[in-house]
């Protein structure tokens, strides 16, 4: 619990920090696809490997994977049906048996019909998630960020010796 807590209130420096909002919302929108992913899979994998590779901020990715991963269980149904189709498609037929009889890609589990909907509702949920994640941190700054450092508790808060130790420890240590 302790370590939840410690992501969400890092992850709250981080909204209040300078740090870039592309960042933010990319991690946050990685995390829908890890959330949306079965825990070991291929594409967990492969997003683990993106956040790592990019600038992307790897405790909204860890966070919002954390929150994605309950609200999945909500979609498991229009994935299933989702994934049903797609897998009893005719047309596709041909190309999921030559992608089940290759080396590693039956690991990804595609023919599991909610991790099929799930990773289709997951990938076209993508940039919708990063625009809204990007609109959102933006807007939060602009207001709830603003409104906060203009009332006179936080000014007398930073005009005290402990808020300037902080902001120094804060420089030197990170």
């Amino acid at each position: 619990m302790t370590l939840l807590l410690k992501q969400l209130f890092n992850f709250l420096k981080l909204l209040n920090s300078d740090t870039g909002t592309n960042q933010l919302a990319a991690g946050l929108s990685l995390g829908l696809i890890l959330g949306f992913a079965p825990f070991l899979s291929i594409q967990t994998l492969l997003v683990l490997a993106i956040i790592f590779v990019f600038r992307v901020q790897i405790g909204a990715a860890f966070l919002s994977a954390f929150f994605f991963k309950f609200t999945a269980y909500f979609f498991d149904q229009p994935a299933h049906l989702l994934g049903k189709a797609v897998l009893e498609s005719e047309s596709l037929r041909p190309l999921f048996v030559t992608m089940y009889n290759m080396p590693l890609v039956p690991m990804t589990r595609f023919n599991n019909s909610i991790v099929m909907g799930s990773m289709i509702v997951s990938i076209l949920l993508l940039p919708f998630a990063y625009a809204g994640f990007k609109i959102a941190i933006l807007k939060y700054r602009a207001t709830v960020v603003a409104r906060f450092k203009g009332t006179k508790a936080w000014k007398a808060f930073a005009a005290t010796k402990l808020y300037n130790w902080y902001t120094t420890y804060d420089k030197l240590y990170g």
